[in-house]
């Protein structure tokens, strides 16, 4: 059964840091969840925010890693919800992290600036010339774009990484490369290629190439509201948030 009810009236948007925010439905006060959660989620997460009505939620959007690392240096939100499943798996393994779920999916594409003609395909990078951004080693989309590039040919791989020019914290960062002019091409999410379609353009990878991507999210052990954080960790896998995600590119949790 799903935990929410229509919001009453228009988003309550409180200043805060740069990368959160808190949103909440109009009524009677509620606890404040915060929830640390990839930034390819922000556009859904945000759209969908207003009609939870277990609590007012406060985001923190960053790559997962930056996120999962401050939760390590002992910052305690209510809710870690990750692009990919190895860091909640890491931070559950280390006591942090109540037993994560998987709760979205999403595919790897390469999306290319809307003025870099002539690139259709993966092959195409390689070719001289060429200018490419990439997520950081470290991070989902870096991880999942060099997953992708392993699959090809040792020559072809080469090529391509020697068309490198910039990387990024994650797939809002790679987008903003190429808007700004500093690569051609790059590999993200279709979440993320969806949010900036107006600047970008969109490449199907070759089925052999698409790595599995998973998002996985878990309540944060010591949280003083357990009940409110697992209500909204269970509105990403059916409810409202789930719902947004859909509409913002991604999809069901991958089999």
């Amino acid at each position: 059964m799903r935990r929410l009810v229509a919001a009453a009236g228009a988003l309550a948007l409180l200043a805060g840091c740069s990368d959160s925010s808190t949103i909440e439905a109009e009524g009677t006060p509620q606890p404040e969840i915060r929830v640390s959660a990839a930034a390819s989620t922000r556009e859904a997460l945000t759209a969908c925010a207003a009609d939870f009505a277990p609590g007012r939620l406060r985001f923190r959007f960053a790559g997962s890693d930056e996120l999962a690392a401050r939760i390590r240096r002992g910052v305690k939100p209510d809710v870690y919800a990750a692009a990919g499943t190895r860091l909640p798996r890491a931070l559950a393994r280390e006591g942090l992290l109540e037993r994560p779920v998987v709760f979205a999916g999403d595919e790897l594409v390469l999306a290319v600036a809307k003025d870099a003609g002539g690139i259709e395909s993966v092959a195409d990078l390689a070719r001289p010339g060429v200018t490419l951004a990439i997520g950081s080693a470290g991070v989902p989309v870096g991880a999942s774009a060099r997953e992708a590039l392993a699959r090809l040919g040792a020559g072809e791989r080469r090529a391509i990484l020697a068309n490198v020019r910039s990387s990024a914290p994650d797939g809002d960062g790679v987008v903003g490369k190429l808007v700004q002019g500093a690569a051609d091409a790059g590999f993200v999410y279709r979440s993320d290629a969806q949010a900036a379609a107006d600047d970008v353009d969109v490449v199907e990878l070759p089925q052999d190439l698409r790595p599995r991507v998973a998002y996985a999210a878990g309540v944060v052990k010591g949280t003083r509201q357990p009940a409110a954080a697992q209500a909204f960790v269970d509105d990403l896998r059916e409810g409202n948030c789930h719902d947004a995600l859909l509409t913002a590119g991604f999809g069901p949790p991958p089999p």
